[in-house]
């Protein structure tokens, strides 16, 4: 079979949608595009796939020492096998689920994953702000259970090319919803929004890749809010467009933790959730939503207790 990166023909795609959502925004949103922000996102789009090629061939070559341990045999022309392509390609997105979850709640992986998050604004071009440290955590090792369950390493890699193709066009506020089937079932701008989104109900929220139903299976999903503006980010925003500091300001933080803490806790700063430390000085985003929710409780309750002045409250 011959080598295909799928990502590679959708560049073109990628950059005639980009131009469109521009003209979209000097329409109706001019303030959706900032150009030092969509300069320091098309960079980072620039690294990541150089450090792509710098490591691709290595993990390549690793699955394919650990395919031939596999314990399903799709034969020699696997490539032909019809049925095996979108079978990987779903547990491929199940993959890509909890490689995502994992990446906000464990602060190693989080050194890498925040890269995406940091943009203020939200627009196709925050889709390309990918990583140049992702490598480092080992990720990648989520996908072995699918090299042992018999799909060939280049299988894979091409329906994680189609799920990333997929995830681009979500990154949008000039699609505002779906059709409800739609909605209901795949990953979309309005789900994907609550993802990116600061605001403490949205915390940790909408994993998914391309089906939006592992999040409702596994209780991660929030629906968005037309009550609540989204602010985009993250907690702490970078507050800077300076390129190597939006790539490692994280691994700074993080290894200063390890340096400054006691012995018992730096592993922990290490794998615990991103803003956790051992004196409890700092939020998580379990803490803030957990303040959100006992606020909005108290609100109700006092809205029901007094109907007029729970009228007057503000939202």
């Amino acid at each position: 079979m011959p080598d295909f990166s799928p990502t590679e023909y959708a560049v073109p795609g990628f950059v005639l949608l980009v131009l469109i959502e521009m003209i979209w925004a000097w329409r109706n949103r001019p303030d959706a595009y900032e150009p030092r922000d969509t300069l320091t996102s098309l960079a980072f789009g620039l690294g990541s796939t150089v450090s792509g090629l710098i490591f691709g061939g290595f993990f390549f070559l690793l699955f394919l020492t650990v395919w031939e341990y596999r314990l399903f045999d799709l034969g020699p022309e696997w490539w032909a096998v019809w049925w095996a392509w979108p079978l990987c390609f779903v547990l491929d997105d199940l993959k890509y689920y909890w490689v995502h979850r994992a990446g906000h709640r464990i602060r190693w992986m989080w050194a890498a994953h925040v890269n995406h998050h940091s943009s203020q604004h939200y627009n196709l071009s925050t889709a390309l702000r990918q990583t140049w440290t992702g490598p480092f955590t080992f990720g990648f090792l989520f996908a072995v259970p699918l090299v042992l369950l018999g799909f060939h390493p280049l299988m894979i890699a091409i329906c994680g090319g189609f799920n990333l193709i997929y995830q681009f066009w979500i990154h949008t506020e000039a699609i505002d919803r779906m059709p409800r089937w739609f909605e209901a079932v795949m990953n979309t701008p309005s789900h994907h929004r609550v993802h990116h989104a600061t605001n403490p109900r949205y915390l940790d929220r909408n994993y998914a890749g391309v089906f939006i139903v592992w999040d409702k299976m596994f209780g991660t999903f929030e629906p968005e809010s037309d009550d609540e503006n989204i602010r985009y980010g993250i907690i702490k925003q970078l507050g800077s467009f300076n390129l190597l500091w939006a790539v490692f300001h994280e691994w700074i933080g993080m290894l200063g933790d390890i340096w400054r803490s006691p012995w018992k806790h730096k592993l922990s700063y290490l794998l615990r959730e991103p803003g956790w430390s051992h004196d409890g000085s700092r939020d998580t985003s379990d803490t803030i939503r957990a303040r959100w929710l006992a606020r909005k409780a108290q609100e109700n309750q006092v809205a029901s207790e007094n109907p007029i002045a729970g009228e007057q409250e503000p939202a």
